[in-house]
């Protein structure tokens, strides 16, 4: 698999019986990185958790203030993939229908005929998803856990990969709705980009003054070999205690005084598979306690619900799942 220029026609056909080693899956990958970080400066670590999204076939949510580069980091990633790209802008009058697509009357066949929406697509980039409705965001739930879409009763299978990469305002700001809870869980991690470092803004200021980057980003695996990655990493060893692991950090959350929902098995198996994605991006074919606990802050504060009403509770939330990595014992 070459990683370092556009997948042809011919890569693209053998990319269908393609079975990368777990060297390959990491080569590509860093490759990926590379093309991401040539647009996103001094956010390495955010970078690499869009990365173990990819690698999990997961999907990613990008919290943060407007003009830190979220919608940057979700066009990078997907124009380093040689794929089906869609962008939505989510407004309040925006309809379900708008994302899933519609059946149109055909007056000369005489027939209903199906116009995908932009859900069909390798990579889907939904910006600003806070400000639609909650029942326009609920569209996304099939989609996103299924990868499908019914549609006038009947059911379409969406591309693969398939994975939404959404950005969204802090809900404090106005014209914004809270995601439903069952939603966020679908996301498998959640970053935020907060403002880079005063060199990296500097060098940004150099580099995106005269020109934008994502004009010269090139491609470095086909959609197909990105799938092919996807089946690899899943075969990533775990043993069985870390396995336990998981669940006692789990279980801890849901114990805890101050949650009022805990994570939950859907939880748990999203970081099992971002531990073992982690330890291929490590040079690793067999996950670690250690990539559990790097991980399980982002994979998990956006779906533990803490008591009261503070806005401040994704931190709160993190300092849970901090105080379980130190409490719940390391298995050996």
């Amino acid at each position: 698999m070459s990683v370092h220029s556009p997948p042809t026609r011919r890569s693209r056909r053998r990319a269908e019986e393609f079975e990368p080693t777990y060297d390959e899956v990491r080569s590509a990958a860093l490759a990926i990185a590379t093309e991401v970080e040539k647009v996103i400066s001094g956010k390495r670590d955010v970078v690499r958790t869009a990365i173990v999204c990819l690698l999990c076939d997961g999907h990613l949510l990008i919290e943060d203030v407007p003009g830190v580069g979220k919608t940057k980091l979700a066009r990078a990633l997907a124009a380093a993939i040689d794929g089906t790209v869609h962008r939505v802008q989510f407004t309040p009058d925006l309809l379900p229908s708008d994302l899933t697509g519609v059946s149109i009357y055909d007056q000369r066949q005489g027939a209903f005929e199906f116009t995908p929406g932009p859900l069909f697509g390798n990579v889907v980039i939904g910006d600003e998803i806070n400000r639609a409705t909650p029942k326009t965001q609920s569209a996304l739930l099939e989609a996103m856990e299924e990868r499908q879409v019914t549609v006038d009763g009947q059911t379409r299978d969406l591309p693969r990969p398939f994975m939404v990469i959404a950005t969204q305002n802090p809900v404090e700001m106005e014209g914004t709705f809270s995601l439903p809870e069952a939603q966020r869980d679908r996301f498998m991690a959640q970053v935020e980009m907060g403002y880079p470092d005063e060199q990296s803004e500097v060098e940004m200021l150099d580099q995106h003054g005269q020109r934008d980057p994502l004009e010269s980003l090139q491609p470095v695996c086909s959609s197909d070999e990105v799938a092919a990655m996807i089946t690899a990493v899943r075969q990533t060893h775990v043993a069985e205690p870390i396995r336990q692991y998981v669940v006692a950090l789990a279980r801890f959350t849901r114990e805890h005084a101050a949650v009022r929902l805990g994570a939950s098995p859907r939880a748990g198996l999203q970081l099992l598979r971002a531990a073992k994605a982690q330890a291929v991006l490590s040079g690793r074919d067999y996950g670690t306690p250690d990539d559990v606990q790097r991980l399980a802050p982002v994979v998990w504060s956006h779906r533990l619900l803490m008591g009261g009403h503070d806005l401040r509770t994704r931190h709160a939330a993190s300092d849970v799942i901090n105080e379980a990595i130190q409490t719940v014992a390391i298995p050996r």
